[in-house]
């Protein structure tokens, strides 16, 4: 049987942003939502990683500006997720995420007689009832259903 290192050395960045404390196995979901494939920049995913405090943790790491990135977005779907923001390699600032307030375009209402459903080309926003940190609760800004908490993977 093969042995494999513990350990994997991903090299540092000059400038950009590191998103960090991502739950394992959520990386690519992240990915997906914050839409980093159509950035022109590299991007590095690091699945799996030993963390003192989560045991194992994702990490993503962006060379591009952090202005590319949507702060909303990324708080709808772990706020417990930090940023870092890296200037001439060393950490510059730290992002700590919020819940917004709302998210347009992020899920869909999944309430056949919502207007969403009707008229194709109108916003899908939600907006957030509910604060609670385990359970937050976001309704359709229109027809008011509840968001069932799933995020496609």
């Amino acid at each position: 049987m093969k042995e494999y290192a513990n350990s994997l050395s991903i090299g540092a960045l000059d400038e950009g942003f590191v998103l960090d404390h991502i739950a394992a196995g959520h990386a690519m979901t992240i990915y997906r939502y914050l839409k980093l494939g159509k950035l022109d920049c590299t991007v590095a995913i690091i699945k799996n990683a030993s963390s003192n405090k989560m045991g194992k943790k994702d990490i993503i790491k962006v060379a591009c500006p952090v202005d590319y990135l949507d702060l909303d977005v990324l708080g709808f779907i772990d706020h417990n997720i930090t940023v870092d923001v890296i200037k001439d390699g060393k950490i510059i600032d730290k992002k700590h995420l919020q819940l917004p307030h709302h998210v347009t375009n992020v899920i869909r209402c999944k309430n056949p007689r919502c207007i969403t459903s009707i008229e194709q080309g109108l916003d899908q926003i939600f907006v957030l009832s509910d604060a609670s940190p385990d359970k937050p609760v976001y309704r359709c800004r229109y027809c008011e259903e509840k968001w069932d908490g799933e995020l496609k993977k």
